[in-house]
């Protein structure tokens, strides 16, 4: 059986509780481990100056501001570069253009290329300017003047070149391998004029008439073979203070009695020739109704 025992039964008890003082118990970081934080709180102290520091160096070096970075500078109509740049990768733009007033520079130490691609980023144009020269591939080639006139023009099919004059400078003359169509060819002025074909036929074709002229010179046509003067439909006309004939063979009289094979030729008032049977004397008399 257990006994209870009341307070006023224990006074010995309470007067050692009463004479006991009070525990009291820190709270915190003592000793090494608060140095520790002290460290690490100033040296992330002093990686937040570091790092603003060079924040704020970069920004000023790079020259960023609000309207761009450095030579780049953002406007309404796209990218403002000035000075020199230098593209490591290709560049893909709409438009490129320099500044009012200032030429534009492409450079580069192995060639420039400029491709056209279509929606189905096929190529259908090319430029190249490289160490050998410019090579350009198109279906057209078109060269304007500053006022919008046609200068030159290549397709498949043709070439036009449409200034007023074209001017061959090599000493060989202009070679073609086909025909050439042109409303007039003329020489520069106290230069000759060749048109000849060494191993072919040389054509000159035209519906309405072709006219050689030679103003302050002479006018040479020479053939290695026979030269045939021929109007179908028309005459044949030379106009000249004198006309020689050189080199003419001179014939023999035939003693045979065949047929009568010499002719004269006769010349009318006019200039129209004809022949007449030769005899001892001079026929034309007699034929002379070839001349109406």
């Amino acid at each position: 059986m257990v006994r209870m025992m009341t307070q006023e039964q224990c006074p010995h008890r309470n007067n050692v509780q009463s004479t006991e003082k009070p525990q009291v118990y820190k709270v915190g970081i003592y000793g090494w481990r608060k140095r520790c934080l002290y460290f690490f709180v100033l040296l992330l102290m002093i990686l937040i100056v570091v790092n603003l520091a060079l924040t704020i160096w970069i920004l000023k070096v790079m020259n960023f501001t609000i309207d761009g970075m450095g030579n780049l500078r953002i406007t309404e109509r796209g990218l403002k570069l000035e000075g020199d740049s230098e593209f490591l990768k290709p560049l893909y733009a709409k438009e490129i253009q320099s500044r009012p007033g200032s030429p534009l520079f492409l450079q580069s130490s192995q060639n420039i290329s400029i491709n056209i691609i279509n929606e189905k980023q096929k190529l259908v144009s090319k430029l190249v300017a490289g160490s050998r020269g410019v090579f350009t591939e198109g279906k057209m080639l078109e060269v304007k003047s500053s006022t919008g006139k046609l200068l030159f023009s290549a397709d498949d099919h043709e070439v036009v070149v449409g200034a007023d004059r074209l001017r061959v400078l090599g000493a060989e003359g202009a070679v073609f391998s086909s025909s050439v169509e042109t409303p007039h060819v003329r020489a520069e002025p106290f230069k000759e004029l060749r048109l000849e074909s060494p191993t072919r036929s040389l054509y000159m074709e035209a519906p309405k008439g072709v006219k050689i002229e030679a103003d302050a010179g002479d006018f040479q046509v020479t053939c290695r073979t026979d030269l045939r003067l021929e109007s179908k439909d028309g005459e044949i006309s030379l106009d000249a203070k004198k006309i020689k004939l050189l080199r003419l063979p001179e014939g023999k009289a035939s003693t045979s009695g065949n047929r009568q094979t010499v002719f004269e030729v006769c010349v009318c008032p006019n200039g129209k020739l004809f022949l007449s049977q030769a005899g001892t004397g001079s026929t034309c008399q007699i034929r002379n109704n070839e001349c109406t």
